[in-house]
């Protein structure tokens, strides 16, 4: 259990004491956001502010992984199923910076194709599939709560990288509101701490051992990748001084994914992450009814523009939908409990 705390406060100190120096250091270079000319006519004022803030946010889990293991007592505290999170966490960090570089260097609001952006995800999950499997030993089930009986067998890594793609890219669609990507992701990975380290207390009940994955190693990350979070939303709230681009948005998304695919939750990342789920059902149903109508279902996509456009202040829209991600968080947690009481698992 320190070993979690201390994961989580070093994130949260490197992100909180590195995000000003790197606010500085950003705005030197011409490191500033672009944004969309479609958008509400508020968030013209936003433009330059300095971006790529997810480079403090993974200096932050890196480090509290890093030293989150001090203490432990272990012989071999860094184990593979941690090592591999972490590493795919990094390169999912890289692949959204390259975006991000992109757009600072041509000067324009996209930046990869999307086709090289796929291609990047699909790189990145392939490997991660493979490694997890072969190496750490995770099962090919899906799971809920835990593995099930259901064996995907080789479609297992086609279902991988449509997590590892669908999450980063849905945390993406998130984050045009100060604060709202990173503070929902906030509330993710409490989660995946609490997840975790309840299956390592309870690991009979959990087959830990079976899925090769070490629970405890897995809360340390999510740990630091919560108090990394937090450190960068002190500067990210309204008015934000930084922005985390999608060097931060691309990994957030995806590491929760790569948390949901080791600790055999899958499908409760649809709870846990809710509000992902309907920003980016939001997209899809205005490009789907607009194509088929010529009508635009929403005043804009994704949905927190349309309620800008309706007269909300901006900081509304953030504090409510971090309320609903909350709610929609706490609920995933209290099924994956109720799972364990249902089961049996006090016996």
């Amino acid at each position: 259990m320190t070993n979690i705390g201390v994961a989580g406060l070093i994130g949260l100190v490197i992100s909180l004491l590195g995000t000003p120096v790197a606010i500085r250091r950003f705005r030197r270079r011409g490191w500033g956001q672009l944004i969309r000319e479609e958008g509400p006519q508020a968030h013209y004022e936003k433009r330059g502010t300095p971006t790529m803030g997810g480079l403090v946010i993974l200096a932050g889990t890196v480090g509290g992984y890093l030293l989150g293991h001090i203490g432990r007592g272990n012989p071999a505290p860094f184990t593979d199923s941690g090592v591999l999170a972490l590493a795919t966490i990094v390169a999912l960090g890289f692949l959204g910076f390259i975006d991000d570089f992109i757009k600072i260097r041509k000067a324009r609001s996209l930046g990869l194709q999307s086709r090289a952006k796929f291609l990047g995800q699909l790189i990145i999950a392939g490997i991660f599939g493979v490694v997890a499997v072969k190496v750490v030993g995770v099962g090919t089930d899906l799971s809920f709560f835990r593995s099930t009986a259901l064996n995907l067998g080789i479609f297992f890594f086609v279902w991988v990288f449509l997590m590892i793609a669908g999450s980063s890219n849905a945390v993406n669609l998130t984050d045009g509101l100060d604060g709202l990507a990173v503070g929902s992701a906030a509330q993710v990975f409490a989660a995946f701490v609490v997840i975790a380290f309840w299956q390592f207390r309870h690991p009979q009940f959990y087959d830990v051992g079976k899925t090769g994955s070490d629970p405890l190693d897995l809360a340390i990350v999510a740990a630091a990748m919560f108090g990394a979070c937090a450190g960068f939303l002190w500067w990210n709230t309204a008015p934000a001084k930084i922005f985390m681009g999608d060097t931060g948005s691309l990994m957030l998304g995806g590491s929760m994914a790569v948390l949901a695919i080791m600790l055999n939750t899958q499908l409760l990342l649809i709870l846990l992450g809710g509000l992902y789920v309907v920003v980016t059902m939001s997209v899809i149903l205005q490009v789907a009814v607009f194509k088929r109508t010529g009508k635009r279902l929403l005043l804009m996509a994704p949905i927190h523009h349309h309620f800008e456009l309706q007269g909300w202040p901006e900081f509304t829209v953030i504090v409510r939908f971090w309320v609903l991600s909350g709610l929609s968080v706490a609920f995933g947690v209290g099924l994956f409990y109720a799972d364990f009481l249902s089961k049996g698992g006090l016996k």
